[in-house]
């Protein structure tokens, strides 16, 4: 039971910038996200010499021309923030057994 990574896009296809950051750590998450959701990607460092332009860089993430608007609701999904997940308990009818016991 061999399973086959995700193989990164082709050079000479048409890929699109999904994702920068200035974290690669992020996007190793985001990478991984997006892996994980069946949409093959390439991180892409942009590191630029310190020497000449202090604090310019980053990573960016590349994925085909056609994964793109998957991947983009796939990263959105990612960073809205986690709502009220917890279910509502109806206690209008425990009011009366609290007085009772």
């Amino acid at each position: 039971m061999t399973e086959t990574p995700a193989e990164r896009p082709n050079p000479n296809e048409k890929l699109v910038r999904i994702f920068d950051t200035e974290q690669e750590s992020e996007a190793m998450v985001v990478h991984g996200l997006l892996e994980s959701s069946g949409i093959d990607s390439d991180v892409t460092s942009l590191d630029a010499q310190q020497d000449i332009l202090p604090g310019v860089g980053g990573t960016v993430i590349l994925v085909r021309e056609e994964d793109a608007d998957q991947a983009r609701r796939v990263i959105e999904e990612y960073r809205r923030p986690p709502g009220d997940e917890t279910a509502e308990i109806d206690i209008s009818g425990m009011q009366g057994r609290e007085e009772k016991d």
